[in-house]
């Protein structure tokens, strides 16, 4: 072969071998150039900024990742209670996160702390959000029987900080996951380098407060505006960058960034009886068929392993007079609620999702579960609200001056907005005009309790139905209507609704609770069971966890694609 050939085709290949090395390289780094435009992502001259390196939803403390995917919800036993609220229909539910164990009294202890230093209950305006929040102790007292050792030192004394909270109604475990959400997000950006270290403890007040919603739509006023805290020297550089007259730009975490996560929240009635179940080895006939009774496989409340056999596998109220068995043999361990993971836990490692203390669950409670209308993610509670905003188009951040209290129906004031949060309004036709998927901001009563679903509308009335204050009254829950009141010097004026014409407990205020309590028997052991409690209202049997969302793939696995 010509000399002059083979060196002119070695060249060619070293330029071939060259391009390949080069388009390996630029494939490499093909995650940080846009496939739409081509331009370059994260680029230090500015322009879009996005986290192309993010894998996958970090945990959160106190939580486990429940897989998602279709399963029987509702009765599979029989019911011997005759009221048909949970008739079986097949659903399918998001992955999701959920607590390993109940909220604690050392975790509501917490919480309290927080409330009692940024809004001291000696401050006349304040004394009312730490009162709000302190659960009810009188919940252990009963006609007949001595517990005031428990009224005194339950929720207080370190010998019961690991058990279950209780005295909790429904709307103070939604203000505490709302708490608890800002102060996890806060504790990440902190770490991260977005807010001055230690800010949490020794910057905070009543008028200096962090908040998830207020931060992502305006960052600037969180803490309020300090720029010491929410603009350190030390701040995470990876985003920052410099726009043409050399100011710094992206400053901020924002959800671009992958830091900030989802809210902490009440597990919906779906999946906190998805959860409960658990995985088991015979998943797909027990679980998919409706076959499952309890968290754990079986039949029969007693452990079958030969070293634990006997063992009750929950605490529960076995029988008359017998809430924890005969002393030292076939005993629960317990006579009232007992330490979180004291027994063993589900197959998603959730422990206690039978006895100990029945859960707060987000629903509104209805006999009916409308699986004609939705099989995916069910839940009856929406509300939807945006943020208000002033004049001038920015949000309207709730200062001291602007805090609204309620009054619940019980008497008791808690209150609505605190400090540092966004004021939120119902939404509108701006955002419901030919909307097929929702038509006003409160959906607590679609296709159930309302004109369209009942047979009377024609006939309602102020004496045949419950006038709801919209012009719509609602004869199929007929429920008491007891007022609360305040006269002209600020006391509480309590009016009993005296009645004989209500034929309901039901209403929009009361919330589903599962799972059975130290208080139950066996029966209400069974994750399908259902029961439901005034929203404002506590006891001495229920407590709550919480659950957060899961963005991104459904599974922790990765699928890979086959060759």
């Amino acid at each position: 072969m010509n000399m002059k050939k083979v060196v002119t085709f070695k060249a060619l290949l070293v330029l071939a071998l060259i391009a390949t090395i080069t388009s390996c390289k630029k494939s490499s780094s093909s995650k940080n150039t846009s496939r739409a435009t081509g331009w370059q992502i994260n680029s230090r001259e500015g322009g879009f900024q996005y986290n192309t390196d993010f894998k996958e939803q970090e945990t959160a403390p106190g939580l486990v990742f429940i897989e998602g995917g279709t399963f029987t919800k509702g009765r599979v036993q029989d019911d011997v209670m005759h009221d048909w609220n949970n008739t079986p229909n097949q659903q399918h539910v998001q992955s999701f996160y959920m607590d390993e164990t109940e909220v604690t009294n050392a975790m509501y202890m917490e919480y309290l702390d927080w409330i009692k230093r940024v809004y001291p209950p000696s401050d006349e305006n304040f004394r009312a959000i730490y009162h709000g929040a302190l659960p009810d102790t009188l919940v252990w007292r009963n006609r007949l029987g001595y517990n005031e050792v428990m009224t005194d030192n339950y929720l207080r004394h370190p010998a019961y900080g690991e058990y279950p909270v209780v005295g909790v109604s429904w709307i103070q475990a939604v203000e505490f996951a709302n708490w608890r959400t800002d102060r996890v997000n806060e504790y990440t950006l902190e770490r991260e380098g977005y807010l001055k270290r230690d800010a949490k403890v020794t910057d905070v007040g009543a008028d200096a407060t962090f908040n998830t919603d207020t931060y992502i739509n305006a960052p600037t006023l969180t803490y309020g505006g300090n720029e010491e805290v929410i603009n350190p020297d030390n701040r995470n550089k990876r985003f920052v960058r410099t726009d043409a007259d050399g100011n710094e730009t992206n400053i901020y975490a924002t959800r671009e960034t992958g830091l900030i996560t989802p809210k902490y929240r009440l597990p919906t009635e779906t999946e906190w009886e998805y959860a409960a179940l658990g995985l088991s080895e015979i998943r797909s006939y027990n679980l998919y068929r409706g076959r499952k009774k309890y968290p754990w496989d079986g039949q029969y409340t007693r452990n079958g392993k030969r070293k634990y056999r006997g063992d009750q596998l929950a605490n529960f109220k076995q029988g008359k007079g017998d809430y924890g068995g005969i002393a030292g043999w076939s005993d629960d361990g317990s006579d009232i609620t007992n330490a979180v993971k004291s027994y063993e836990p589900n197959d998603y490692g959730l422990y206690d999702m039978a006895g100990n203390v029945a859960e707060w669950v987000a629903d509104v409670y209805r006999p009916i579960v409308d699986d004609e209308f939705n099989d995916f993610n069910y839940y009856r509670g929406n509300v939807y609200t945006k943020n208000a905003l002033n004049d001038d188009g920015t949000v309207k951040v709730v200062t001291p001056e602007d805090i609204v209290y309620d009054t619940l129906s019980n008497g008791k004031i808690v209150a609505r907005n605190l400090p540092g949060e966004i004021l939120q309004v119902p939404v509108d036709e701006n955002e419901t005009y030919l909307r097929t998927n929702f038509d006003k901001s409160d959906q607590i009563n679609f296709r159930d309790g309302d004109r369209r679903s009942s047979r009377y509308f024609e006939s309602f009335n102020d004496d045949e139905g419950t006038n709801t204050g919209d012009g719509v009254t609602r004869k199929m829950y007929n429920s008491p209507k007891n007022v609360v009141t305040r006269d002209s010097l600020g006391n509480l004026v309590r009016q009993y609704d005296k009645s004989n014409n209500r034929t309901s407990l039901i209403n929009d205020e009361v919330r589903v609770y599962k799972g059975g309590s130290w208080k139950d028997r066996e029966y209400w052991l069974d994750p399908a069971q259902r029961r439901y409690y005034p929203q404002d209202m506590a006891t001495d049997y229920i407590g709550f966890r919480c659950a957060m969302s899961r963005v991104g793939s459904k599974s922790k696995q990765k699928f890979k694609k086959k060759n």
